[in-house]
């Protein structure tokens, strides 16, 4: 089986996966070069240089993409491409997880941490980016009480 992790930083769950899961076939995708450069010896080769708006992976590379808590990163628009382009690798099996919050209350808990999310919103704010990007797979929310 062949898993991709989308904004997979230094590829610690790139090792993970590899780790409890042997036999996996596991990837990771960041725009860091220094992430990429700094990574653990386990992963080298294993990561790939990109944006994951323009994933350089053929349709239906993977049988599992995942991306916890990197969709934020991206405006809107972008996000949705980038929603679009985790269904386009995927052969049926995605999971997402993003910030996003219920009251307001922890929406303002929220906007006082966060530093690098471009989008953000309610839950179903969120599900209508992943509707608009053609996404089908499973999602969490990391919400701040």
């Amino acid at each position: 089986m062949r898993v991709l992790d989308v904004g997979c930083g230094k590829g610690f769950m790139v090792k993970d996966l590899m780790l409890e899961c042997p036999g996996l076939d596991v990837f990771g995708l960041d725009i860091s070069d220094y992430a990429l450069f700094n990574c653990e010896s386990e992963v080298i080769g294993r990561l790939h240089l990109g944006t994951a708006e323009k994933m350089p992976f053929p349709d239906n590379s993977f049988d599992c993409v995942i991306s916890l808590n990197t969709i934020h990163n991206f405006p809107r628009a972008r996000a949705v491409c980038v929603m679009s382009e985790i269904q386009r690798l995927s052969r049926g099996k995605e999971f997402v997880q993003v910030d996003s919050y219920r009251t307001p209350e922890q929406r303002d808990i929220f906007l006082s941490w966060v530093l690098t999310a471009e989008f953000h919103d309610y839950p179903d704010g969120w599900l209508e980016v992943f509707r608009e990007g053609g996404y089908t797979g499973d999602y969490y929310w990391t919400i701040i009480d």
